[in-house]
């Protein structure tokens, strides 16, 4: 496997970066998932653009777009895969132990590894703990990830592959490393940014694509709703069987087996949408 790594590309064991860089000792980076399917990736110039606003947010200098699409391009062309996980990791690089960054620039890092086709449908949790809306890192896609860490471990234990926040104002918000998509009375809906959830590039395309509307939901939509799935880079568009002890009505129901036919269709016939 050949990894990019500030410039170039390495073998496996030789990626590495300082114990000192302040991705790891803080978690101060950002970072996107892209589906590779046959060596091209998918909705490129979306996932680039949300890089590029996650930097801003948390007080990075951009990244180097051409920089970047090089990077990822060498990537997919050294590691053969039907379908991947296209990883870009861009960080405050080498930096004091502590909150404040150094002055020896990003570090970043592409990285790809071999994918499995998502089911159908899947289960999920709901989880105790909440998404701050109106926290530093709302809407910013960083490498602080212990919460999903352990919100996805308490899922696991549960016989589920995905774990559901609400915020701190008792309202749906988000997986944690999807987005929730509701039936309710016949409506297709999705808790709006406000709610502190990430802008999932999957999340926006459905919207635009089968007309899915923004709507501020209670935690209890998801016992109320017909159907219910998920959306990520790696699941499409994923219907929900169960959701805690709770069983929509039908998974797919007719709503969410339209919305996977769309994005399907329209996702294969345009890779960079």
């Amino acid at each position: 496997m050949k990894i990019w790594v500030d410039g170039g590309l390495r073998d496996t064991g030789d990626a590495t970066v300082s114990v000192l860089d302040h991705g790891l000792t803080v978690g101060d980076g950002v970072f996107e998932t892209l589906k590779a399917v046959e060596g091209r990736a998918f909705a490129v110039t979306r996932h680039l653009d949300r890089l590029a606003r996650s930097a801003r947010g948390l007080g990075l200098p951009e990244p180097d777009r051409d920089e970047v699409t090089r990077a990822c391009e060498a990537v997919l062309a050294a590691n053969p895969v039907p379908l991947g996980r296209l990883r870009i990791t861009y960080t405050g690089g080498l930096s004091p132990l502590g909150s404040d960054r150094g002055d020896a620039g990003p570090t970043l890092v592409v990285a790809l590894g071999e994918a499995a086709v998502r089911p159908d449908s899947t289960a999920v949790v709901t989880v105790p703990w909440t998404r701050n809306e109106k926290g530093a890192l709302a809407g910013l896609k960083t490498t602080s990830y212990g919460e999903n860490v352990v919100a996805l471990a308490r899922a696991h234990e549960q016989g589920a592959s995905e774990a559901l926040f609400g915020n701190t104002q008792g309202r749906l918000c988000e997986g944690t490393g999807s987005n929730v998509f509701v039936v309710l009375d016949g409506q297709l809906l999705t808790p709006p940014l406000t709610s502190g959830c990430l802008a999932g590039i999957t999340r926006e395309l459905v919207i635009d694509w089968t007309g899915a509307r923004e709507a501020d939901l209670p935690l209890e939509a998801l016992s109320a709703a017909e159907e219910i799935f998920l959306t990520s880079t790696l699941r499409d568009v994923q219907a929900v069987h169960r959701v805690d002890d709770h069983e929509p009505a039908a998974a797919p129901g007719p709503v969410t087996a339209k919305a996977m036919r769309i994005f399907a269709e329209r996702a294969a016939a345009d890779p960079n949408p």
